[in-house]
Order: structure tokens, then sequence, then C-alpha cells
């Protein structure tokens, strides 16, 4: 059951991280046009992907990178262990980080069945620079998943950006600072950016969605 609401978090947070070309200075209105615009796509491009399920990469560069905050999470990942990295070490790892996000994701649009999404409404002030939108998955003749996403503004810009997701009460963002932050006090920040190379090189492969 768990495999199974990870495989859907991970298909939503795709779709989520999916951005057409529009100022994201509303995380609500963000959230719904860039989930609606990625599942679109996916219906359309079907064919295309099975004859090359590679070019789901292909869709998760083109449109993710620009609206997830890539180096925000690296670093929340990297955690305490920041202080002790060198700025060519901390860059490299975003890369591999960045890069390890493009499997991930392409991994769980391999999954893509006939999966919905509806998204919560609210809003924000102007003064407010982190947002939760909740989200539900709806897959025929499956429960619902209710999932939580967290925005942040930058103060800068003014743009919104996805950085983390609650699924059963669980940060993905946490799991992951749990599971690589340790790895990286054991090993260094070398070696982990090396082991999530690694993971980039192996072929795009669908999670099971009835496990």
């Amino acid at each position: 059951m768990m495999k199974k609401v990870l495989m859907s978090c991970l298909l939503v947070i795709t779709s989520l991280f999916t951005m057409p070309a529009m100022a994201n200075t509303d995380p609500y209105q963000l959230v719904d046009q860039v989930a609606q615009r990625t599942f679109d796509r996916l219906k359309q491009e079907q064919s295309k992907i099975a004859a090359d399920p590679e070019h789901l990469r292909t869709i998760v560069r083109e449109d993710m990178l620009p609206a997830v905050d890539v180096r925000y999470s690296a670093f929340r990942v990297i955690g305490g262990q920041l202080k002790n990295t060198t700025s060519e070490q901390r860059e490299e790892f975003v890369k591999a980080f960045s890069d390890y996000l493009v499997v991930t994701y392409a991994d769980a649009l391999a999954a893509y069945k006939e999966q919905t999404v509806n998204i919560g409404t609210g809003s924000t002030s102007a003064e407010e620079t982190l947002a939760t939108v909740p989200v539900t998955v709806k897959e025929p003749n499956k429960p619902e998943i209710k999932l939580e996403f967290k925005l942040r503004k930058n103060k800068r810009t003014g743009e919104w950006k996805v950085f983390d997701m609650i699924a059963e009460g669980i940060s993905l963002l946490s799991a992951k600072q749990s599971e690589l932050s340790g790895l990286i006090r054991q090993k260094g920040i070398e070696a982990v950016s090396e082991q999530l190379r690694e993971l980039t090189r192996k072929p795009v492969t669908p999670l099971e969605t009835g496990q």
C-alpha cells in the first residue's frame, strides 16, 4: 500500500513541477494550472512515450526544472553537513540531485494511466512566504490519496515554487534528508553525488501501481 501511495505521490509531484510559461505569483493557481496541463500532455503523448520511454526525461527536463527550487531542496537535503562542504562540492551535488529528480519523476510518469487530481483552493497575503496546497489524487476503482504540497515565495522576485510534499504525514524532503545527509556524513558529499549520478544512468523504469 505504501509503495502505491508513494508512486501516486511521485506522479503528482512531477505534474506539479511541470510549468507553463507563466508568472507563478499565486501558489494555488500555479499548482492547479500546471497539474492540469501536465496530465493533458501525458494523454496526448502516450504513443510517443510508448515508442521511446526516455522521452519522459525530456518532458521533465524541459518543463520541471524552472518550477522547482532545486537548490533550496538540495541544500535542505545536505542539512547540517552544508558547512563542511565547498562551493564546488555543493554545485556538483545540486546538479546530481537535479538529474536524480529527473529520473525519479520520469519513472513516476511512466506509470501514468488514468489518474486525475483535484487541487484545493485558497489565498495568500502579500506578506506570506510559505503556502500549503492540498491535493487529492483519484484513480478509477482505488481509494483517494490526500497530499499537501509545500511552496515558498522568493522574496526578491515574488515567485512561488514547490519544495516539499507531505504524504500520510510524512515529508518527502525530510525523508530524503534523513537518507542522504547520513551518507554525506559517512562517505562525504562527493561520494553521494556520484551515487546519485549512477542512479541517473539507469533506464526509465515504471513504478508499479498494484503493489
